[in-house]
């Protein structure tokens, strides 16, 4: 028997970084917004007892190391169910490495469908349990929507929805070193400004140019990468609302009022980057189809 489920991207309106923690994490504030963007995830029944994981992308690696097998096994651990033998396929759609959760995503999908698929009957929230034991950004990959997400990113909270736009995004080909981007955001110095608070109250007021005003990153702002500031002018220079990065990068999204504006920019940014989507935000999360 086999079972589907799509597992939607998401993007950073806002990503402040409040301090490192004893543990070495770090404390975040973090407006989040599910879009359209979606790989597909398969299970299929087997009797092989073991987990066995195929994908799309090559340079996704299929063994211990994917997320989906990290789940996998958590799942049957905290549930304490017999993994009598899985078979999952990802479709992968989203870039990777990109700050836009997909390997989250894929990871919230899986526990979408063990959940269903061995009858274990879990809340959301033992659900998310389960997918905070893995990453940070699974709980939100679960849930989705608009959500504010604090602590080390798995505190989640309603905000009013995001309203109607498009969305362009696009991944440059730079890759990013999120130890890196940690170590430069730690050693700022003078008064740091906290974004999350301004978007929020831009949520609730239903103002789209307000919440595009108030778009921002801490790993863009103290990386400052060439690549994403051509990025961004390109998506300003087509009347974009508002541009910033996602999460650690390096994927970069425009957000417009008008989608015929919305798919100008992107036949303009296909000109230069080969990964350019167009997306709308959406206010679920992984779900089985």
């Amino acid at each position: 028997m086999t079972f589907e489920a799509t597992a939607p991207a998401k993007i950073n309106l806002t990503l402040d970084i409040l301090g490192k923690r004893v543990d070495g994490y770090h404390d975040v504030a973090m407006l989040m917004q599910s879009v359209s963007l979606a790989d597909t995830v398969k299970l299929t029944l087997t009797d092989s007892e073991d987990i066995s994981i195929s994908c799309s992308d090559p340079s996704i690696p299929c063994d211990s190391r994917n997320i989906v097998y990290k789940v996998s096994e958590v799942f049957f651990k905290v549930t304490g169910i017999k993994n009598t033998g899985i078979e999952i396929y990802i479709e992968k759609v989203i870039p990777s490495e990109a700050g836009l959760a997909g390997g989250s995503a894929d990871g919230a999908a899986t526990l979408r469908l063990l959940n269903v698929a061995f009858d274990a009957h879990l809340t959301d929230k033992e659900l998310c349990e389960i997918g905070a034991k893995v990453g940070a950004d699974i709980p939100f990959c679960i849930l989705g929507g608009t959500k504010l997400a604090t602590g080390t990113g798995t505190t989640l909270n309603k905000v009013r929805s995001m309203p109607k736009c498009h969305i362009v995004i696009v991944k440059p080909e730079v890759s990013v070193s999120t130890k890196e981007a940690y170590s430069l955001a730690d050693n700022r110095q003078g008064l740091k400004i906290k974004y999350t608070d301004y978007c929020k109250q831009m949520l609730y007021s239903g103002d789209l140019s307000g919440i595009c005003s108030t778009l921002h990153n801490d790993f863009e702002e103290v990386l400052n990468l060439s690549d994403i500031n051509d990025v961004k002018k390109i998506m300003y220079d087509c009347k974009a609302l508002g541009a910033a990065m996602s999460g650690s990068g390096s994927a970069v999204f425009g957000i417009f009022r008008n989608e015929r504006k919305a798919q100008k920019c992107a036949q303009k940014l296909k000109e230069t980057y080969e990964k350019v989507y167009l997306a709308v935000p959406v206010s679920n999360g992984a779900g089985v189809i």
